[in-house]
């Protein structure tokens, strides 16, 4: 594939996961709770507010989000398959585009709620969709962000040990070994470079609130059973410190970012929402 990295096109014909109905109804049912935390609304969360999936592919979690209430519902992506199945079942209440999140097809401040989730690795350029995003959300707006970290030790689309630390060159040669793919596409970030991502916006941690009251964010999608449990219990005991420690580490970070002066609005937590300091 060569050291230049260009889009992926047709996600979904490759990437099965994106077509697990279930398993993505219950990503959006999480992040349709943290937005209804961060909101402080506890029905129709969505109500009276413009959306938008950027990178929505099949359009489950689109749809969802038109569930929860939105005015209007728009699901943006390359994929034009995953599109042709969003549009064929949820068209009626959601518009998908084929657009390049470098160039979203919105004008500026126009866009309530945007939700980026599990999405910057795939792209070319994750920068420049964050800055795009920055200009179509509207000033009092909300954009809810499912980003996954390089040090996270189980590469979560091939589940192979401390695949995103290597160079790539290692890791198009892990992967082939593996036998699970022919070269690594996926490029993560840092918690440090994951900062300097949203850079120009106010950011809130959902990380360890979610974590530790999963009950109140859909976290059967996180955890289920007696290793739940355990888990949950030991987030909502641990010192401030001792999580703070482990952040760098964590696979995935849940945040919500604004433009700036607005605070979650939701019930108090054991852990509640912390900011992320910016670079």
């Amino acid at each position: 594939m060569g050291t230049k990295r260009v889009a992926q096109l047709e996600y979904s014909e490759f990437q099965a996961a994106m077509l697990d109905e279930e398993k993505r109804r219950r990503k959006a049912a999480k992040i349709v709770a943290v937005l209804a935390h961060f909101l402080g609304r506890d029905e129709n969360v969505l109500e009276g507010l413009t959306v938008a999936d950027i990178g929505c592919s099949a359009g489950f979690i689109a749809d969802e989000l038109a569930s929860a209430g939105a005015s209007r519902a728009f699901g943006v992506d390359i994929d034009v398959p995953g599109l042709r199945r969003a549009a064929q079942r949820f068209g009626d209440r959601v518009a998908f585009v084929c657009a390049d999140g470098t160039a979203l097809p919105f004008p500026d401040g126009s866009v309530d709620v945007l939700v980026f989730n599990h999405i910057y690795e795939h792209v070319v350029d994750p920068d420049a969709i964050m800055a795009e995003m920055h200009r179509v959300l509207a000033d009092g707006g909300v954009l809810y962000l499912g980003l996954g970290n390089r040090l996270g030790v189980m590469e979560p689309h091939y589940k192979l040990p401390f695949l995103s630390y290597l160079p790539p060159a290692l890791a198009d040669r892990y992967v082939r070994l593996s036998g699970r793919a022919d070269s690594y596409y996926e490029r993560y970030r840092t918690r440090r470079g994951l900062r300097r991502m949203v850079r120009g916006f106010e950011v809130w941690d959902y990380t360890f609130p979610v974590l530790a009251t999963p009950a109140a964010f859909a976290g059967k999608e996180l955890f289920g059973g007696p290793a739940g449990r355990l888990a949950e219990g030991v987030l909502a005991r641990l010192p401030r410190a001792v999580l703070r420690a482990l952040l760098p580490v964590v696979p995935t970070y849940l945040w919500v970012a604004t433009k700036g002066g607005r605070r979650p609005a939701g019930a108090s937590l054991p852990r509640p929402p912390e900011r992320v300091d910016p670079l």
